[in-house]
This record gives structure tokens, C-alpha cells and sequence, in this order.
């Protein structure tokens, strides 16, 4: 993320003599590091004060190209600590931070809300404390004096300078934010910046009430806690989170929820935004049809708890056994395994399923890779880390991307079958729910059998009602006798 090349190395080692203001002055004059000269700007004193300029770039965010820039978190002069979030870039499927590699102080921000962003996208320049610069180019001390050298060498003398320019307030937003208003820049702290995204609160309806409009967390609180309904109401519209795709439905009901009682009004996490978004668009452009069965797992079952007892490395989830027969009969039916491409139907030779793992902030869908290719335990493995990082919201771009298939299990919640939503571009999903013994009839008498309840949604668009019987069918043979992965 960070370069070595002399356009970024310029703050390194000594630094070209700059002249003083003053006509009188007849030999140029300058500052060790940590030094500061009179009526410098505040750019120019962070390149006083630090010792290398560091170009941030947008780090591998996996399949992801152009994605839109949310939220800039920093503005011209910010300090920033390690780890701390520069940007927040957002796909159709998550959002994500962009973090400072090191700490320093940000010089120019490339970016805007509105642009777009893929891997290796300049995000900001960043000028690093010495120390960390002399971290950061450890192993390449003199690469870095004789670029340094060579920019001094070639670069002319620096011109007058001119008298200081008026002082502005502190922490001016570069290309970003405006106040509520709509007459000027967001003034807000990196800290301001993150609690506002915490709270699901746009910063730009938000008054400030501190310094030269500096907006202070009790504003955001604020405004969080029920303050900025009207102004949320202005901002966004009524009906911005009900369109109706074009689809000329009626509007949707304005209700004073409050006249009738007492209520709460909880902003909707992140995810739960974009996952609305994305649902309503596919049950909207999807002909969804689901298909209900059950599946014998009586044997499977058994064969789970074995593989448990026997091992103590990863715990074997039925999860994880329907991820591998879902491969094996995905392999006997490839439209299963497709996607709709125009006027063509793309059939995948590759097996990459997701699974809906519920977090506290919403569902998210890991998806695990060529489970074709994978052991049981494997399998189970990567199930297990990744619902890990699910629930700790560290999910990484390309842990969520990829699937031909989805599995959506409600496991021992409860329920008899549901009606799972088609994740596009896929063309089905598989519900499950929790297993029940039942009586089932062997030809002579009923037995008590552990029934796995399976709910199969499929873009009609692709798959016929037989077609999906039949998917179903081989999918809870497989569940019934394992062996059959095997053929």
C-alpha cells in the first residue's frame, strides 16, 4: 500500500532550503525536522513536522471493481492512528473501511463521496511521524536518500513565498460533506466521523453545535436519539426506502405511529440497508417458485455424531454436510448451478456455496470454495472460521463473493419450511429447517425416522417445476445415504 518511489519519498532525509518571505532575507534559511516557520499553512507545517509522504491505496477488496465511495472519514490535516478507517467503500452486498496503514497526518484526500474505487485506487496521502518512515523503508535506506538526492537535484528553487493565506477554521473537509444547510463543509473529528457511522446518522443533517459549527458526538447523540426525524424525513424523502421499481404501486402508507402509543425509532444497521435493498429488487424481478420436501438424515445423523466423537479439531454441522451433497447434486443438475446472462444461460464448472449466517448487525452469506474439492472436515473448518468472523463483522470482501449456490438453515430454531428469496445473480436457494422425528412407513410397518425438512426456491425463468422436484429428489437421496457423493 505504501511506495517507495521518489514522488512519495520527498519529505525523506534532508530537505531543499526554503526562502524566507521577506525581501530583505539574502540567504535561504530552513528548519530541522520539528521546526516551524513563520505564517506556514497547515499542509505545510505537517510537511515541517513529519519526515516521509505516503500515498494510500486502495487495498484488494477481492472481486469487487468500482465500488462507490460512501463516506470519507478524514479531511485535510487530520491525525489518524494506525487502523484507523480513511474512507468506506460499499458494494451491493457489504460495506467496508478503508484503514490508515500507520499513523500520520493526512495531507490531500482523493477522494469523494460519489466517485468510485477498485484495488490500488489513491485514497489519500498520508505524512508519516519519522520513526514510522523509518520503519516503512527499513531494508532500503539508500534507494530512499538517492530518490530523495535525485528530486533535489532536479527539482528548481522554490519561489517567494507569498504572504500567508487568511486562517481558516480547522479540519476542512477536502471535495467532501456539506453542512445542513447545504453551504459549507462538515466539520467533524475522525472519532465524530466513526460514531455517526455506528449510529446509521448522516453527518450532513446533523447541526453542530460547537466551534465554527464543529459538530461534537453530543450532536450526534443527539440526533440519533430522535432529534433529526424531520430533517432525516427532508433528506431522504418519505417513500426513498419503498420504491416500487417502476411498478406503479400505490404509496406507501404515512402512519403517526406515536398517536396510538409509545414507540422507538431504531435505525436500521448498515446491512440491513443494503440487504433490503437487494431482497426487494430480487423477489420484485425474480418469478420465485419453492418446492417443499423432506429428506431422511436418520443415518446421517449418526454418522454427524460419530465424526464428532472420534475428532476434536472441528465440530461437523449438518451445514456442513448439506454443503457437500449440495455439490454433488448441484454437478448432476448444472442449471442449478447457473446464472441468467441476457439472452444466455451461464453454466459454472466451479461450486462455490454461501451460506446466510445471522450476526447481530443483520445476514451475511461467507461462501466457502470449491466445495467440490474439499474433505468433510475441511469443510466444517472453514465453515466454522468463517461464521466466526460473520459474527465479529470481519467478513473480508472476497469471504462473500463468488457463490452459484446458497444455503439458508434456520437450524434448531423451529419451523416446518419457509420461503427462502433467490440470491441474484443465482438462480436458487436452499431453506432449511429443524429436523423431526417421524413415523415413516417401510412397506410393513412405520419406523421412527429423522425427517429434514428441504424448501427449494428457483427462478422459474430457469428451472421448471420438474426440474426442481427432481433436484430436490437426488439432493435428499445423497442426504439420506452419503456414499452416493462417491458415484
Amino acid at each position: 500500500m505504501t511506495s517507495s518511489s521518489p514522488r512519495c519519498t520527498r519529505w525523506a532525509g534532508t530537505r531543499t532550503p526554503r526562502r524566507r518571505s521577506s525581501s530583505t532575507a539574502s540567504t535561504p534559511s530552513w528548519r530541522p525536522h520539528g521546526g516551524r516557520e513563520a505564517g506556514q499553512s497547515p499542509r505545510d507545517q505537517v510537511r515541517t513536522l513529519m519526515a516521509d509522504v505516503k500515498q494510500i491505496l486502495v487495498p484488494d477488496i477481492g472481486d469487487f471493481t468500482d465500488v462507490a465511495v460512501v463516506d470519507v472519514l478524514v479531511a485535510a490535516g487530520d491525525e489518524v492512528a494506525e487502523n484507523d478507517p480513511l474512507v468506506t467503500l460499499e458494494t451491493d452486498k457489504a460495506t467496508m473501511d478503508v484503514p490508515a496503514p500507520f499513523a500520520g497526518v493526512i495531507g490531500d484526500v482523493l477522494l469523494k463521496v460519489g466517485d468510485t474505487a477498485s484495488e490500488g485506487t489513491p485514497v489519500v496521502t498520508l505524512a508519516v511521524a519519522a520513526d514510522a518512515a523509518a520503519t516503512v523503508e527499513a531494508g532500503a535506506p539508500s534507494a530512499v536518500r538517492s530518490a530523495v538526492a535525485a528530486e533535489a537535484s532536479s527539482r528548481p528553487a522554490p519561489p517567494e513565498r507569498q504572504p500567508p493565506p487568511p486562517k481558516v477554521p480547522d479540519a476542512v473537509p477536502a471535495g467532501g460533506s456539506v453542512s445542513p444547510n447545504g453551504d459549507g463543509p462538515i466539520y467533524a473529528s475522525p472519532s465524530v466521523r466513526r460514531l455517526a457511522r455506528e449510529l446509521s446518522v448522516d453527518l450532513s443533517a446533523v447541526p453542530g453545535s460547537g466551534r465554527n459549527g464543529r459538530i461534537v458526538p453530543a450532536d450526534v447523540q443527539a440526533f440519533a436519539d430522535g432529534g433529526g426525524a424531520a430533517a432525516r424525513a427532508a433528506a431522504t424523502g418519505a417513500g426513498a426506502a419503498t420504491g416500487d421499481g417502476g411498478l406503479d404501486l400505490l404509496p406507501w402508507p404515512q402512519v403517526d405511529f406515536a398517536r396510538y402509543g409509545e414507540v422507538e425509532r431504531v435505525p436500521l444497521s448498515k446491512i440491513r440497508r443494503i440487504s433490503a435493498a437487494n431482497l426487494s429488487r430480487n423477489w420484485v424481478r425474480i418469478p420465485h417458485v419453492t418446492h417443499n420436501d423432506e429428506a431422511d438424515v436418520t443415518d446421517l445423523e449418526a454418522f454427524r455424531k460419530q465424526l464428532n466423537s472420534e475428532q476434536s479439531d472441528v465440530k461437523v454441522t449438518m451445514v456442513a454436510l448439506l454443503l457437500k451433497a449440495a455439490a454433488a447434486t448441484l454437478k448432476a443438475f448444472p442449471d442449478v448451478n447457473s446464472s441468467l446472462d441476457g439472452d444466455e444461460l451461464v453454466r459454472k464448472k466451479y461450486y462455490h456455496l454461501g451460506f446466510a449466517a445471522d450476526t447481530p448487525n443483520g445476514l451475511v452469506v461467507p461462501v466457502v470454495k470449491d466445495v467440490d474439492q474439499k474433505g468433510l472436515l475441511d469443510i466444517a473448518g472453514e465453515l466454522s472460521e468463517l461464521s466466526g468472523k460473520a459474527r465479529a463483522g470481519k467478513l473480508g470482501p472476497a469471504e462473500m463473493s463468488g457463490a452459484t449456490f446458497t444455503i439458508s438453515s434456520l437450524g434448531g430454531i423451529g419451523g416446518t419450511s419457509f420461503t427462502p428469496i433467490v440470491n441474484a445473480p443465482e438462480v436458487a436457494i436452499l431453506g432449511v429447517v429443524r429436523s423431526a422425528t417421524k413415523p415413516v412407513w417401510d412397506g410393513r410397518e412405520f419406523l421412527p425416522r429423522l425427517m429434514l425438512p428441504l424448501s427449494l426456491s428457483y427462478d422459474h425463468r430457469v428451472i421448471d417445476g420438474a426440474a426442481a422436484a427432481r433436484f430436490v429428489a437426488h439432493l435428499s437421496g445423497v442426504l439420506t445415504d452419503l456414499r452416493r457423493v462417491l458415484l
